[in-house]
């Protein structure tokens, strides 16, 4: 019956689909409309009735929901509309979408605060004030599992769901602090943790999970901090386009300088080893300058004293001295500190001996049977002892941070009172690294991808857990559901005695010489035959030409991944040489002492690998997980260009994949697409059954089943649950979702029409009366108010014909009203119209009797303008204008470069006094200089440049070298001024050469040759003396020898001696002509 009711409704949703309001199609708008007086509005679901355009909002309710395409073509539907979010189920699925989005606003946090999970559209808020109501009211510790590869958003997301919190929980002034240290240890922990790599500027290179307490009001009281597997690698080594971690050039660039002395730095980050082997130490992205600022005021806010942060940055900065500690081979090919300036800073910072350091760094000290031998080291193994100290500090420091971190949040009254466990729940934030597949998979990539393993066996275990739980408590047959386990891949790499972690513990821990390619060999013999493992050994000939002899390849639930086996020894091992740990226990330094303990040197048990570690940790992380309520967010990264609005298929294809969301939908799919409480349904879709609506006066249980019956639901569409409907196919809810679309219209229209029939009715009866009264009285006002009128025209209208008809007349009552008219319209044009300026010539036609009045007062305007423009000139503006015309007469039409010249102002002079040579002024006496420039001089005989200054006093054009008068040349003795008519700064000033006193003509280049030349012309008062040549200009050298300089247009301007003696001068031209 239902399906032919759809078939039935089809044609009509077809043809009314364009008249449902716009507001029913706009999810954002669903939050606005869910929250009310009547608890769930229709807004709960009302982006369903925009999945053509905006997918669906839960995944859950796709039809094709084993399809990867369609499931890709929703994420693509929703990121165009910017819609970042959708859910599977309870799942949160975020993209990045590479620019700000106003949905994070207060208003948006109150608009899901304490709001049903289902009543708004997805968002972050919704997922964390889910978990928090869910904390509050069933007293269960909640976390919420944050996952995604890098770049995704992982660490923003984090973020905002502490700055909801922030906002929304209550306060107090103890809470307040809390918040403020929560809130704040984010940019510490960014600063010290994160690093610019090339697929994220921001990239968090550890994983993180926080625990935030909260009372029994639901404030937050303390927090605690857990994190793992930090990237100690680079911190001495980073690919091409990455950088260090962003301490280092948060310091440099922010650091105040007597902080920078202190600390034995300089502010390039090109001077350190450490920071520039990825070529990268500056980058657009990021504010290195501002983050200090922020991660310094952090650092007080999280309770750090002055001297903490003094010691904290000591050993930031003894980082970067270790990275340019150098070594040289002796005779017998020890090595050798050669950087002594180097160790005398780290044996300041660090608060340890400098020969004791040195020793340490070149040395190794091994202690065989109780006795102490120490081994000089190679340059190799220097390097390695230099760059296993640094990292060693470094992640050391970074775990004592987050100690020290976790102090400052720690609740004040757990050791105070016992019970506070009692009164309080916990909230925790997983921030950790998603599955992670490069060109180059090594041992982080191994630990990382086998956490993500451990994380989605959780995730399975605990959806598969929680769908099963809601069946039963609803009295639902639970059908078992078939999904990929992925236990076996955990078991291969962490089952005992077999597990790639233990053949890799037991190669680093056996005598003998162990390396990565014997660990390789081991895992190729112990789990040859498991189907989850390759090697080029144990694959056919054609997977091998894609795996290396140094490679293994393991199939995890996402995909294959090749891991080099390059270096997983090493890292295993990350052995520190006891030399080092002594002379590190030895520190002065508070920070570094408590990384350093002394019981490390005493205890004989060989410290657990690395690996180890990492298992044992994501061990103790399970318990906690498992021991939570969890909630998702899965973070995809939309295109590796971090660009906004840009949808790379193939690279969200690959994430969808490895974060396991299509796992996620079937498992979620594999009973019921739907699920609701019967309050919700039937208040929903009340409207679509007449005898539900307008109002079910029984249980709700039973209004469901009259609605389902009317719908003609079949029983293999649907169940009943205790308290909650079930339906089986997203085509039945979409089906009903139609059909109340249509009934939508129907019921609007019928309300519209009852409501404004009603109104009209009684606003006609009201006003009736009244206006037969207004209009009776109206028509007669306004028609004597015609016939005034239109007499008053005609009166007008026949003046004006008359006036009209004896307009040439001498004047007379007929023609005075014409007259004054058109005097009046003359003058009323006139005012309208007067000239702006001198230089407008317009002025209106007058008419024939008013010709000797225009004229007369034609005059009288231009001579008004003219005297105020005169008042207005000021004595420099008018020396300004007088030059500007002596600069017109002698360059218009003839230089090229004069355009250019004409709006630039001159000025008194181009050299103060403190330009120039005080022996200068003293040898010109009293003699008042009117003008000084920088010019170039060029030699006479090889035209060699020679910078001058050029004076131009009462008498004499002046040449000065520094303290020297190299030429002095009178204005009498001046005979004129050649240049060209290009756009080129040369000029020559021509002299009688009547003695030796004057060395012969000079040739001059000014950057203001307009404005120079015309000083000179007006004081030598050559105005007529200045020639502008084309082609040459001849000039007298000295002794009766001539020069030339030969003048030619080109690209570029060019100055230089040509092979036939002359000097040649290539000018561009800048006007045409």
């Amino acid at each position: 019956m239902l399906t032919m009711k759809v078939e039935g409704l089809w044609t009509q949703i077809q043809q009314k689909r364009s008249l449902i309001p716009v507001g029913y199609h706009l999810p954002q708008h669903a939050p606005k409309e869910a929250v009310g007086s009547g608890g769930v509005q229709l807004a709960m679901e009302s982006a369903l009735t925009a999945r053509d355009r905006v997918g669906v909002q839960d995944f859950v309710l796709l039809e094709n929901f084993t399809s990867e395409a369609a499931f890709i073509e929703n994420l693509r539907k929703r990121f165009k509309e910017n819609l970042i979010y959708t859910y599977i189920g309870s799942v949160l699925v975020s993209i990045n979408p590479y620019k700000d989005l106003e949905i994070y606003s207060k208003q948006h946090m109150d608009r899901y605060r304490g709001v049903s999970f289902y009543e708004v559209s997805p968002h972050l808020y919704a997922i964390a004030d889910n978990a928090y109501r869910s904390l509050r009211t069933e007293r269960k510790d909640q976390c919420i599992l944050i996952s995604g590869e890098s770049g995704a958003g992982k660490t923003e997301a984090t973020k905002k769901v502490l700055q909801y919190y922030a906002v929304t929980c209550p306060a107090s002034d103890q809470v307040e602090t809390v918040k403020d240290r929560l809130l704040q240890c984010n940019p510490v922990l960014e600063s010290f943790g994160n690093a610019k790599t090339l697929r994220n500027d921001n990239s968090s290179r550890f994983g993180k999970y926080m625990d935030v307490q909260f009372d029994y009001k639901g404030a937050p009281i303390g927090g605690h901090i857990l994190n793992y597997l930090l990237e100690k690698s680079r911190v001495v080594h980073q690919n091409h386009g990455e950088r260090n971690f962003h301490i280092f050039y948060q310091l440099l660039e922010g650091g105040e300088e007597e902080l920078l002395r202190r600390l034995g730095l300089e502010k390039s980050p090109h001077q350190y080893q450490f920071l520039v082997k990825g070529q990268c130490a500056k980058v657009s992205s990021i504010n290195d300058k501002n983050d200090w600022k922020v991660v310094h005021k952090a650092l007080s806010v999280i309770n750090f004293n002055e001297n903490e942060v003094e010691n904290l940055l000591s050993i930031v900065a003894s980082v970067l001295h270790l990275g340019n500690v150098q070594f040289s081979a002796d005779e017998q090919s020890n090595a050798q500190v050669v950087t002594e300036n180097q160790i005398k800073y780290l044996a300041r910072l660090l608060g340890v001996e400098g020969a004791l350091l040195r020793e340490a760094l070149t040395h190794k000290k091994i202690i065989a049977k109780g006795e102490e031998l120490v081994s000089p080291l190679n340059l190799e193994q220097a390097a390695y002892a230099r760059d296993a100290l640094a990292k060693a500090v470094y992640g050391r420091t970074f775990s004592w941070l987050v100690n020290k971190i976790n102090k400052s949040l720690a609740y004040k009254q757990e050791t105070e009172n016992p019970g506070w466990r009692r009164s309080s729940s916990v909230l925790g934030l997983l921030d950790i690294y998603g599955f992670e597949v490069f060109q180059h998979n090594s041992f982080e990539q191994f630990c990382i991808n086998y956490c993500n393993e451990k994380l989605q066996q959780l995730f399975i275990e605990l959806t598969l857990k929680s769908e099963q739980e809601e069946y039963e408590a609803e009295g639902i047959a639970w059908e078992p559901v078939q999904y990929f386990n992925n236990k076996i891949i955990c078991d291969l790499v962490e089952e005992k005695f077999k597990g790639i972690i233990s053949i890799l513990d037991e190669e680093c821990l056996r005598p003998g010489e162990a390396t990565d390619m014997t660990f390789l060999e081991k895992l190729e013999e112990t789990i040859k035959n498991h189907p989850h493992f390759l090697t080029h050994k144990l694959a056919d000939a054609k997977t091998r030409k894609s795996l290396g002899r140094e490679e293994f390849r393991l199939l995890h639930y996402a995909g294959e991944v090749t891991y080099s086996v390059s270096g997983f020894l090493d890292k295993n091992n990350d052995l520190l040489f006891r030399n080092l740990k002594e002379a590190m226990c030895n520190s002065e330094n508070p920070i570094i002492n408590q990384c350093f303990e002394r019981t490390e040197l005493t205890d004989k048990k060989r410290p657990e690998t690395a690996v180890t570690q990492f298992k044992n940790s994501l061990s103790k992380l399970m318990e906690i997980l498992m021991s939570k309520e969890p909630s998702y967010i899965r973070c995809i990264k939309p295109n590796d260009a971090k660009q906004a609005a840009r949808f790379d298929e193939v690279l969200i294809r690959h994430q969808v994949k490895y974060l396991g969301l299509m796992e996620n939908l079937r498992v979620r799919r594999a009973g019921f697409a739907y699920r609701r409480k019967y309050e919700v349904f039937l208040q929903r879709y009340k409207s679509l059954c007449p005898e539900t609506w307008p109002a079910w006066d029984g249980r709700p249980h039973d209004g469901v089943a009259v609605l389902l019956k009317h719908l003609g639901y079949k029983p293999e569409e649907f169940k009943m649950g205790r308290t909650k409907i079930f339906i089986r196919f997203p085509k039945t809810l979409f089906a009903t979702e139609d059909a109340l679309e249509i009934r939508k219209q129907s019921l609007a229209t019928k309300i519209q029409a009852n409501w404004r029939g009603f109104h009209q009715r009684q606003k006609f009866q009201q006003m009736k009366n009244s206006a037969i009264s207004i209009q009776s009285w109206w028509r007669g006002t306004l028609g004597r108010r015609k016939a005034a009128k239109r007499k008053r025209a005609v009166e007008t209208i026949r003046r004006f014909i008359k006036g009209f008809i004896y307009r040439n007349c001498p004047s007379c009552p007929e023609n005075e009203y014409f007259l004054e008219y058109i005097r009046y319209s003359f003058l009323m044009t006139l005012k309208r119209n007067l000239p702006k300026n001198v230089l407008d010539k317009s002025w209106p036609t007058p008419p024939p009797s008013l010709q000797e009045a225009s004229q007369l007062l034609r005059e009288l305007c231009m001579q008004n303008m003219v005297w105020s423009y005169c008042k207005r000139i000021s004595p420099e503006w008018k020396l300004q204008l007088e030059q500007k015309v002596v600069a017109s007469e002698i360059f218009k039409d003839k230089k090229d470069n004069y355009p250019q010249s004409v709006p630039r102002l001159f000025l008194n002079t181009r050299l103060g006094s403190e330009d120039i040579n005080a022996k200068v002024l003293q040898v010109l006496g009293s003699e008042a200089l009117k003008y000084a420039v920088p010019v170039i001089k060029y030699d006479r005989k090889g035209y060699k440049a020679r910078p001058r200054q050029l004076l131009l006093s009462q008498n004499a054009v002046v040449l000065i070298e520094e303290s020297k008068i190299k030429q002095r040349i009178d204005y009498a003795n001046l005979t004129g001024i050649s240049l060209s008519s290009l756009s080129d700064n040369l000029f020559v000033l021509h002299v009688v050469r009547e003695d030796n006193k004057q060395k012969g003509d000079v040739v001059l280049q000014s950057d203001f040759v307009i404005e120079t030349l015309t000083k000179i012309a007006i004081c030598a008062d050559k105005v007529n003396n200045v020639n502008i040549n084309q082609g040459s200009i001849k000039f007298i050298v000295g002794q009766g020898k001539e020069g030339i300089i030969d003048f030619t247009s080109g690209s570029e301007l060019i100055i230089a001696k040509a092979k036939n003696g002359h000097l040649a001068v290539v000018a561009p031209r800048l006007n045409s002509r």
